[in-house]
């Protein structure tokens, strides 16, 4: 490939290698200059520009992009179309990711030009999530690279793969003593079910029992012969083999195969068969919506591993989680004289916006359609509540009655918008005036953006912490910024004076707020579904 400068006149054919802003001409990097591009650009005064010429064996970035993205893919994967130099590579469906990471590593070290990003091994994803991104760094590359990358992804007989889960049945278990409240109880169970339901299961069977070995051990013998995996969630921690959980599964006939995991939170775990059953006695941490250890070991149950003792054992690398506030013996010692900081979740409410006409859907309202078997709606609410940031409020408008249905049985306060007619401003000033007088920020979502991951809530809560006097936090994808948005107090004033059909992030942008980007490999983020050909594409 050959690249530099040359004179405007000569350029044609070239591909524009940095962007060109003169004159009123815009073209992009990486436009195929053609003759009537010349003209304008000799027009607005342009003298020479920067282009690189493809040669004989050159392959061109998208194509070569392309070809290596085609062998990863395996299994439950698919190949997005490829665009300035990137294939992206997509979950067909809710699962968990594998990554053969031996091919990865020999593909990037082939050459620079050449590159490729992936997901941890084992990650549970959703479906249309990136799993992974082949990059190709200049315009060109020489085809015995390309094929030297082609043969190298091609020896791992699909490197990527995605395991969907596998709808099952789970019981619930919880043990009881004086003084747990029951309100506990049924907290995690929502909590549960909730982490059910990014898999497409639910709890079939939940049942209490005391706290003592031969009444659990019934309740385990009758729920492991109906169920496929049973949860229990002890009303006392496991500190050791001969506590009450695992004499009770004894007791039931089973066998405990681990205790202890090195993922923190999330040491105090269980794996254990009553049967064909297998049996999880739950960590304290797992009663939080927080990832932890716990989530590894069901979503790979879910998914249909067979988690090993030594699967377990070899967590411990990135098995150090974020530290949370509610921890009763943080990890890291603090002094008392340092300064307290207060928690992001302690001061943040999340508002879902979801009073919307759904003016360009022909008729049906968007956020009631179904998406894996609820409404856009709730599955947009449930990511809200995943994340555990805030309390949700969530705002109604268009067919009210309809949307507060659709969210029945949910933990969230509804604030109705009288003037949803007049845009999605009006919206975020009613979301913002039901807020307590002492949040420091809030976090705005889409009721319409369903694939957005709890952990991109929580990613942006984390740095809104960090930095509490940033006036916004929004997440990017490759580069681009996408929904949804943490607003913080001080831009609470200027939110007052929006009109008309424009959101937080357009406000951010024309406010030249204070604003931190968070990168994420979340492409939910850039994902709103206003057309019935966007919701046809959501679907399939």
């Amino acid at each position: 490939m050959k690249f530099g400068s040359v004179p405007v006149a000569a350029a044609v054919g070239g591909i524009l290698a940095h962007a060109v802003r003169q004159g009123g001409v815009v073209l992009r990097k990486g436009t195929r200059l053609r003759d009537n591009d010349v003209l304008l650009l000799e027009k607005a005064g342009v003298r020479e520009v920067v282009i690189a010429r493809l040669e004989e064996g050159d392959v061109d970035e998208d194509s070569a992009a392309l070809a290596i993205a085609e062998t990863l893919a395996g299994g439950g994967v698919a190949v997005e179309r490829p665009f300035t130099g990137r294939a992206n590579l997509t979950a067909e469906a809710a699962g968990v990711f594998r990554v053969n990471a031996e091919v990865i590593h020999a593909l990037n070290g082939i050459d620079g030009a050449i590159t490729v990003a992936t997901l941890p091994d084992f990650r549970a994803v959703r479906a249309g999530e990136m799993v992974a991104t082949v990059k190709i760094i200049p315009f060109a590359v020489d085809h015995a690279l390309v094929n030297g990358a082609i043969l190298a992804a091609g020896s791992g007989n699909g490197a990527l793969s995605v395991t969907a889960f596998r709808p099952g049945r789970v019981a619930l278990i919880s043990t009881t003593l004086p003084g747990l409240k029951a309100s506990v109880i049924d907290k995690t169970a929502a909590v549960t079910a909730a982490r059910l339901a990014a898999a497409g299961t639910t709890i079939s069977a939940d049942q209490r029992v005391p706290h003592e070995m031969n009444a659990l051990a019934d309740a385990l013998a009758r729920q492991a012969a109906a169920n496929d995996v049973v949860i229990v969630f002890g009303a006392s921690a496991i500190t050791d083999l001969a506590d009450v959980i695992p004499a009770a599964i004894r007791q039931a006939g089973g066998r405990v195969d681990h205790f202890g995991m090195p993922v923190d939170p999330g040491n105090l775990l269980l794996v254990g068969r009553i049967g064909d059953a297998r049996v999880i006695g739950a960590p304290g941490c797992a009663r939080s919506p927080k990832e932890n250890g716990f989530d590894w070991v069901l979503q790979r149950m879910l998914a249909g591993f067979d988690v090993t003792r030594f699967d377990i054992q070899a967590m411990g690398v990135g098995g150090l989680l974020t530290e949370i506030a509610s921890r009763p013996h943080l990890r890291e010692p603090r002094s008392p004289a340092a300064p307290t900081v207060i928690p992001a979740q302690a001061s943040l409410g999340v508002i879902v916006l979801a009073a919307g006409r759904s003016t360009r859907m022909e008729g049906a309202n968007k956020l009631l359609l179904p998406v894996d078997g609820v409404a856009m709606v709730r599955r947009s609410v449930e990511v809200a509540l995943a994340a555990g940031v805030g309390p949700v409020s969530v705002v109604t408008g268009h067919e009210a009655d309809r949307v507060m249905a659709a969210l029945a049985g949910l933990p969230v306060r509804f604030v109705a918008n009288a003037d949803f007619v007049q845009g999605m401003a009006t919206s975020l000033r009613a979301g913002l005036a039901a807020q307590p007088e002492d949040v420091a920020g809030v976090l705005v979502m889409l009721a319409d953006m369903p694939l957005v991951a709890p952990a991109v809530l929580q990613r942006l809560a984390g740095v809104f912490g960090e930095h509490p006097g940033v006036e916004a936090v929004v997440p990017t994808l490759v580069g681009e910024r996408g929904n949804p948005v943490l607003i913080g107090r001080a831009l609470f004033g200027r939110i007052a004076g929006l009109t008309g059909d424009q959101g937080a992030r357009k406000l951010i942008e024309a406010a030249g707020a204070d604003v931190i980007e968070v990168p994420v490999e979340d492409a939910g983020i850039a994902r709103d579904f206003d057309t019935p050909e966007a919701f046809g594409r959501l679907k399939r």
